[in-house]
């Protein structure tokens, strides 16, 4: 059974991966199941078909970031080779060169480094290259190697674009020149500055904001969490969601610091377990923090604390996002049991949301479940209340399209008729018809090089023109005021009787058309007087004419006979 679903997963994206190559997401996902999967190879080969597209450097990064994680240090390298060969530009090469760094050594950075100081000397962002060089020779104590390369490209790079250049230049020089001393009493002065904002008003984040940028810059831990650590404890005064939607980021940015810069995870956890606690969630929520919460433990690889969260949180404060989230983390690790539960607490809290039935129905049908999906088709469309219904009987119609169960769509339209006569449903039945195969309710065509093909195309024709004349009888009869849906009708039907060629009536068409006249109706004002008019267009159908002049001739027979009484009477 999983073989199966794993194969069907595989055909479905290779389809998907087909049809839309410059999507990443659809590679990304497809390589990420493959991975799941422990199909390296085959995960390799799908990097290699998506990078015969040529896509954007962030696709090249992913396929770096999946061979570095089977310790493909090589392969890696020949990769960056391959970017900084299709996108020669300042950010590749300095993303290679930290790679190097990392894996190569300090020797193999610089080469890259200088070759890309050679290459690149006359790029428009040749700045952002020459400060991470400098910078790169500054961590590695070579205060004059970077003090050259400066040098170097305050030489070449334009003034108007050398802005952040000078400024970094003028910072090292501060560091390590003459001035060392002067850096530090810059940031006193601003910290001092900032201590002075907060406390004059604690409630403007936006300063905490600032001093805590001051402070990572500076690097000292100390003096970060407890920066950190004064801006959380004033929480907003009151309960309203629109208070605390920028305090929630001095936490986020306090567990970010913890997990990134400080490298210090129990912390990380602490600080997601406070701010959850913290937030009335009885009253309102923030799924941001939620789904943050949850992808920190999945990242130590704690699927069990990540699944309590995510549990707690559509268990507290249910949010669309949170489901959508939990079940793509799910699907990826192929949980589908899971899955299936998950969105059936999605649709039991809101049960009139279609992007929740449609997607519930769509999983069922990734995985071959065909009767599954229409189960779950008819239990959605079978709702009182629906924020789309449009949408979700064009998926469902379309499923059925798509499974070759043509009766079984000709039964939905006719269903979906009883419910509204839109004009869109009934061209779309139509055009249905047109195309639709007719070999019995498992809906299989008939091949063109069959002898009965002529007769399965009448038949089809026959089809497409009921439903148009049921369609033009319905707003001639029922909806009389519906002109120009009725005349839209008949464009649509014209265009279909062009397009079936030999077997194509026009002339029962035309002789439908109406006739456009424009006419003028009084505007009312708010005095109720008519001052003004406004141009519209009318239809005149030939029906009508024709209707018209039968009653002027009646009405001139009614006024002769009526003369005739009255000259009798005079006598």
């Amino acid at each position: 059974m999983r073989n199966r679903c794993v194969n069907h997963a595989r055909n479905a994206w290779d389809r998907a991966v087909a049809l839309l190559p410059r999507v990443d997401q659809l590679w990304h996902k497809y390589i990420h199941m493959e991975e799941l999967l422990g199909a390296v190879a085959n995960a390799r080969r799908l990097f290699e078909r998506w990078m015969a597209w040529r896509p954007d450097v962030a696709a090249w990064s992913s396929y770096v970031k999946f061979e570095l994680r089977y310790g493909e240090v090589e392969r890696a390298r020949a990769i960056y080779e391959r970017i900084v060969a299709e996108h020669p530009r300042p950010d590749t090469f300095v993303r290679y060169a930290k790679f190097e760094m990392k894996h190569g050594g300090v020797d193999r950075a610089r080469r890259v480094y200088e070759r890309a100081s050679e290459l690149l000397v006359d790029d428009e962002d040749a700045e952002v290259l020459f400060v991470a060089f400098a910078e790169f020779e500054e961590h590695r104590r070579e205060v004059e190697r970077a003090r050259a390369i400066y040098k170097y490209a305050l030489d070449r790079v334009p003034k108007g674009r050398a802005e952040d250049l000078y400024r970094k230049f003028l910072a090292f020089e501060k560091r390590f020149g003459d001035r060392v001393g002067i850096e530090d009493a810059i940031v006193g002065k601003q910290r001092f500055q900032y201590e002075d904002e907060v406390r004059k008003n604690p409630l403007n984040y936006d300063s905490w904001f600032d001093y805590m940028r001051l402070e990572e810059s500076v690097g000292d831990k100390d003096r970060i969490r407890d920066v950190y650590e004064r801006a959380i404890d004033l929480s907003p005064p009151a309960q309203e969601k629109r208070y605390w939607q920028r305090y929630i980021y001095l936490w986020i940015n306090y567990a970010l610091y913890e997990e990134l810069d400080a490298r210090d995870m129990e912390r990380t956890r602490e600080v997601y377990r406070a701010c959850l606690k913290l937030v009335p969630h009885k009253k309102f929520t923030f799924a941001k923090l939620w789904l943050m919460a949850a992808q920190f433990e999945i990242r130590q690889k704690n699927m069990k604390a990540a699944r309590r969260i995510l549990g707690n949180a559509i268990g507290m404060a249910p949010q669309g996002k949170l489901f959508k989230e939990y079940i793509e983390i799910e699907l990826h690790l192929g949980n589908f049991d899971r899955c299936r539960i998950l969105y059936e607490k999605y649709i039991e809290w809101s049960h009139a949301n279609c992007y929740a039935w449609n997607k519930y129905a769509e999983f069922e049908k990734n995985l071959g479940e065909a009767d599954r999906a229409r189960s779950v088709y008819e239990l959605a469309i079978a709702q009182p209340a629906l924020d789309m219904p449009e949408v979700l009987w064009k998926e469902y119609l379309q499923f059925e399209i798509d499974e070759g169960e043509f009766g079984r769509a000709r039964e939905l339209f006719e269903r979906l008729l009883d419910r509204t006569k839109h004009l869109k449903v009934w061209i779309s039945y139509a055009e249905f018809e047109a195309s639709a195969g007719l070999g019995g309710d498992n809906g299989s065509e008939v091949n063109k090089n069959h002898a009965g093909y002529q007769e399965q195309q009448i038949e089809r024709v026959r089809r497409c023109r009921a439903v148009f004349e049921r369609a033009f009888d319905y707003f001639r009869t029922n909806a009389a005021e519906l002109k120009e849906e009725r005349a839209m009708l008949l464009e649509e039907w014209l265009k279909k009787e062009l397009g079936f060629g030999d077997l194509g009536d026009v002339a029962l068409v035309q002789k439908k058309v109406p006739r456009k006249v424009k006419r003028k109706r009084p505007l009312p004002t708010d005095d109720g007087s008519n001052v003004a008019y406004e141009e519209y267009v009318d239809y005149i159908f030939p029906d009508e004419v024709t209707l018209a002049s039968s009653l002027k001739i009646l009405e001139a027979a009614y006024k002769w006979k009526k003369q005739k009484t009255d000259d009798t009477d005079d006598d």
